[in-house]
């Protein structure tokens, strides 16, 4: 049986593809935290503490840990190239954002920095880009649903279901090295406008939805507003915004509580 690292295996898509990598695979979680979980082993990507023994005996590797430290993204790219350097041959899928070679956003340079080094790193590589995930989304639209008129920047979205990713991802993990992988977005290309009054609908929250004009200057909202974060063309994943959120009320009761 395949033997996997999974780097990233507590966060929203680690343990979506955890889950999934599981039914297919023999699967450790990467984690620098004392009382692990089952299955979990120790290493640091800052120090590189441990990452040889959680290496050992590994048949591929699924990077999916992020710093998402938005005021230092210099350290995602340092992480990555910690992990390369001790990983050898193996194979290693990476989880990266749709544009990030167009918008310059310091975070999406990161991201595409860390691409750069897994394509020059010499040993077989994959990467997958996908557009924001439906939590995200969730995440931004429910504070500012909160007023009684919720001001909402005029700018288009294409939502993905974390879990439709981690089945990309599965499948890539456990297959051949294919370098960058067509990008993957989700089934609807919509309005951020729209997409908070069907949060506001499933939500029963009564709200007045103005749109907002986003004026910023700069070529990172340029590139948002000329949908360098979308890909029309790969309308892949199955599940629509409206369907995460009402499973997301099925499963807990509300939506509309804090993230």
């Amino acid at each position: 049986m395949t033997r996997v690292l999974v780097t990233g295996g507590t966060g929203v898509l680690g343990r979506a593809l955890v889950e999934r990598l599981k039914e297919r695979a023999e699967v450790r979680v990467l984690s620098r935290r004392e009382g692990l979980p089952t299955g979990s082993v120790r290493g640091d990507l800052e120090s590189g503490t441990g990452l040889a023994q959680a290496l050992d005996g590994v048949d591929a590797i699924a990077h999916c840990a992020t710093s998402a430290d938005y005021r230092h993204p210099e350290r995602d790219v340092a992480q990555t190239r910690r992990l390369l350097a001790e990983r050898g041959e193996r194979p290693l899928t990476y989880i990266s954002i749709v544009g990030v070679d167009e918008i310059p956003f310091a975070y999406y340079r990161a991201k595409l920095n860390s691409e750069l080094a897994i394509a020059q790193s010499g040993a077989p590589w994959t990467v997958l880009r996908a557009t924001q995930f439906h939590d995200l989304v969730l995440r931004f639209l429910r504070p500012i649903a909160r007023p009684p008129i919720a001001l909402v920047p005029n700018l288009t979205v294409q939502p993905v279901d974390v879990g439709d990713v981690a089945d990309r991802m599965a499948d890539l993990v456990l297959g051949e090295p294919a370098g960058r992988v067509p990008d993957m977005g989700g089934p609807e290309v919509t309005a951020l406008p729209d997409l908070m009054r069907t949060y506001l609908s499933v939500a029963g929250l009564q709200r007045r939805v103005l749109r907002m004009p986003v004026r910023l200057p700069g070529r990172t909202m340029a590139a948002f507003r000329g949908g360098a974060h979308l890909t029309p063309d790969h309308p892949d994943g199955r599940v629509t915004f409206a369907e995460y959120l009402e499973r997301l009320r099925q499963s807990d009761g509300t939506i509309s509580s804090a993230y």
